[in-house]
């Protein structure tokens, strides 16, 4: 991973974020110790949005999902089911 010292970072900034952006990720240094690391976020692609919903209909829940075991969860909490 490459080192950049602090004044090499503030002098190109704009192009090392660009590089950290494609995924090559760096260290800024100060006086030769690690400062900090620079990595790309997760984000969304410009107008790729993640939306609620985005599996409607690919799966189904059972309308008794909230009551499923039950018997075996209250014995588990010293219920006397």
């Amino acid at each position: 991973m490459r080192i950049v010292n602090i004044h090499e970072a503030k002098t190109h900034l704009s192009r090392l974020v660009d590089k950290a952006a494609k995924g090559e990720s760096f260290i800024i240094a100060k006086s030769g110790k690690p400062m900090v690391k620079v990595i790309a976020i997760d984000a969304p692609a410009a107008g790729e949005t993640r939306r609620v919903g985005f599996m409607a209909g690919q799966f189904s829940v059972p309308d008794d999902f909230d009551r499923m075991a039950g018997e075996e969860i209250e014995k588990l909490f010293g219920g006397d089911a």
